[in-house]
């Protein structure tokens, strides 16, 4: 009889020990959850695209008429360099460059993306990434004009994945023979005249 009285004992101080332990945790709340840092990724942001009051300039044998005042930070989806056509005196340089969503590699990387002609052209397999209208808004094939001999050798440093920041100037340039180069205005654009030309005063690749 002893021996059941001291299990009865027993038992019951168990019970009491975690209905007392129960409702001590239920007064604090429920304990704190660790959750892994989430690493966030800062994209680029769209073109700054501002009027401006700058006059016509020569340069190159050309007249440059500025259009707008113009700055980017962009990935760097695609270069291609030029020396044989008759725009290369001018603009030796080509960027494929891209903001928002396709400066993201989880967005470009699965898009065939080349250059050529002064065009800059991408395809899917299935289907696109992003929306068709975001890739166009988001991305563009820029004519670079480097306004002086260290802007030209950072611009060909730029590659694939890096990052460029890029200010200027959008512009017109044309020659005494009547040859015109227009930049495109808009980034919702695509096809024929939508690359823009751009007059770079300063470059930095990243």
């Amino acid at each position: 009889m002893q021996i059941q009285t001291v299990l009865k004992i027993g038992a019951a101080l168990c019970v009491a020990f975690f209905g007392i332990e129960a409702a001590r945790t239920s007064l604090q709340g429920p304990k704190a959850v660790s959750v892994p840092a989430v690493q966030v990724q800062v994209l680029a942001q769209s073109p700054v695209q501002t009027p401006t009051n700058k006059a016509a300039f020569a340069f190159e044998g050309h007249q440059i008429r500025p259009l707008a005042q113009f700055a980017v930070r962009a990935r760097v989806l695609g270069r291609e360099d030029y020396r044989m056509d008759k725009e290369a005196d001018l603009s030796p340089i080509d960027l494929a460059l891209g903001w928002k969503q396709m400066a993201n590699p989880a967005v470009y990387g699965p898009l065939n993306i080349t250059q050529g002609g002064r065009w800059y052209r991408y395809s899917w397999k299935d289907q696109p990434p992003i929306p068709l209208q975001e890739i166009i808004e988001s991305s563009a094939n820029m004519h670079m004009i480097p306004a002086n001999a260290a802007v030209h050798k950072v611009l060909k440093k730029a590659r694939e994945g890096s990052f460029v920041q890029i200010s200027g100037y959008l512009v017109e340039a044309t020659n005494a023979q009547g040859w015109r180069w227009t930049s495109s205005l808009t980034r919702s654009d695509s096809g024929g005249g939508s690359c823009e030309l751009v007059f770079v005063e300063s470059a930095v690749v990243e």
